[in-house]
């Protein structure tokens, strides 16, 4: 079976092999977005655990913690996947660790100066002066005061590991055929450039309209979880 455009209901044509490009997209969509989540969440936890510390704790935690951002800011982490794909294989698992410690260094800058300039005001000195220690500071007074940076930090990170998995599938270093992610296809379907233009165009464009969409739904959330912004 070839190619075919708007036959027996495939709206968006079919590949080479006569799979429903429309079906295949979304399947990549889900995948896509569901590795680039788990990602941003590993990054958001390893990252804003280590802010946390080294803002509370300063001297030698925070002097290594630091050390270890300006290391990850130093490389270029798409020669660090590269590595770590060449030596570990692409499976999930794998794929997975690799876009969790893309852009930990920036959640970790962030908190550490948010954590500072906020152990710095007034209310904190008063926390501390009735007896909180510093667990019930950093839960209670500290982290409700850095969600709308986290929020912001957390949008572009995700959009940027969007596109970092993407970039790694269209290498072929990414998620293995015939398993289907948005950047698979888009490098997969280049070879069918000109007979089937539709094989990339159609999860190329739901790669923009995802890191669009994060963008704005970004925005929403830090207006809603700005308590500066609520207090108003």
């Amino acid at each position: 079976m070839g190619f075919e455009r708007y036959k027996d209901g495939f709206f968006l044509g079919t590949d080479e092999l006569g799979r429903d490009v429309l079906s295949r997209s979304l399947f990549g969509l889900r995948l896509t977005l569901g590795l680039a989540l788990l990602g941003a969440i590993i990054g958001l936890l390893v990252g804003g655990t280590l802010g946390l510390v080294a803002g509370l704790r300063r001297g030698w935690a925070e002097d290594t913690i630091m050390g270890a951002v300006d290391l990850q800011i130093a490389v270029p982490f798409t020669l660090v996947a590269l590595l770590i794909l060449a030596l570990f294989g692409s499976s999930l698992t794998v794929m997975i660790c690799v876009l969790g410690i893309a852009g930990w260094e920036q959640y970790a800058r962030i908190v550490r100066a948010e954590v500072r300039k906020i152990t710095e005001l007034p209310f904190i000195e008063a926390a501390r002066a009735s007896g909180g220690g510093p667990r019930y500071i950093a839960l209670t007074h500290v982290l409700p005061n850095i969600v709308s940076p986290l929020v912001v930090q957390f949008t572009l990170s995700l959009s940027n590991i969007v596109i970092l998995e993407s970039t790694l599938s269209f290498l072929g270093l990414g998620v293995q055929p015939p398993t289907a992610t948005l950047g698979s296809m888009v490098g997969y379907g280049r070879d069918y450039m000109p007979t089937a233009p539709w094989m990339v165009s159609v999860p190329a464009v739901l790669i923009i309209l995802i890191t669009f969409s994060v963008q704005i739904l970004g925005d929403w959330l830090r207006d809603r979880a700005d308590v500066r912004l609520r207090a108003r």
